[in-house]
């Protein structure tokens, strides 16, 4: 459950992906520089981080619950599996059924033997272009433990890569639109095909704010006035996507706040409006959560 703040919708205050990016960077597990930027945002206006760290990716409960507790933000847990590179063996071995078991006990019982229980099932994720048997499974999976709890639902897409296809996915299968977001679809670069899924009734993210080796913020910016003047900017998040200790301040990264103090002020030379940019940090978030 959100408080009322603003939200980041998409990001990992841990997670460890070390051995398949195969890069130490990728361990994401620095307790006082995290805690540090957290309380920056808190000084912000942030009251909520969405943490999509789930199975296989390097979830540690009590680090985050300690980080919550010390830094004063709400930290929303999740659960499901992330994308078929990082898969934990379980998910090959496992029916659709027993991956969807899992998840229903972390949503109502608590994660990992703690108390801490998942309030969003994500982020599921596609691969490049590909949708693998496996993941076409926990996409399966995730339909019965969403149904079963009406957590809404957070996914991936490999650089934007087949999110038609997912949101085809979900209607087939009579999902609720409302409680579904599809990550990274700035990475497209692409307005039309990102108003396409807006217009059949998803929520979208704008989730890698920053990362201009992927994508330059001044496209972001085009792309939420064009969503903006179309009338869909009440089916936006934004948030950063933090997953490297080179991201955070203490390594020169951009760090958390870069999001509002960088991003925001460059959204409003645009064109987009400060009722917008509450829409997309608090109202939205708070109605796609607490609904």
């Amino acid at each position: 459950m959100l408080v009322n703040g603003i939200t980041y919708m998409h990001e990992h205050t841990t997670i460890d992906l070390s051995e398949v990016k195969k890069t130490e960077d990728c361990q994401l597990d620095v307790f006082s520089e995290t805690v540090k930027e957290y309380k920056k945002l808190y000084e912000k206006g942030v009251r909520n981080i969405v943490d999509v760290t789930n199975f296989g990716m390097g979830r540690n409960i009590p680090f985050v619950q300690k980080v919550a507790e010390e830094s004063g933000i709400n930290i929303i847990f999740s659960t499901g599996f992330y994308q078929d590179e990082f898969y934990p063996i379980q998910v090959f071995r496992e029916t659709r059924e027993q991956l969807a078991e899992r998840m229903i006990e972390e949503i109502k019982k608590g994660i990992k033997g703690t108390e801490a229980r998942a309030d969003i099932i994500g982020e599921i994720g596609t691969s490049y272009n590909k949708w693998t048997d496996t993941e076409r499974k926990v996409f399966e999976a995730v339909v019965i433990a969403h149904k079963e709890t009406n957590k809404p639902i957070t996914t991936h897409t490999s650089i934007g890569t087949l999110g038609h296809e997912q949101v085809a996915f979900f209607k087939e299968r009579k999902v609720d639109l409302n409680k579904v977001v599809i990550g990274h679809v700035d990475l497209t670069s692409d307005a039309d095909y990102i108003l396409q899924m807006l217009r059949d009734g998803v929520y979208v993210e704008f989730d890698t704010i920053g990362k201009e080796s992927y994508m330059p913020d001044r496209i972001r910016a085009e792309i939420l006035k064009k969503i903006q003047d179309a009338g869909y900017i009440d089916r936006v998040f934004l948030s950063m996507d933090i997953t490297r200790k080179s991201h955070l301040e203490y390594r020169d990264g951009l760090g958390y706040s870069f999001l509002l103090d960088s991003f925001i002020p460059l959204l409003n030379s645009y064109g987009v409006t400060d009722e917008s940019i509450e829409k997309m940090l608090v109202k939205n978030p708070l109605t796609f959560m607490n609904d």
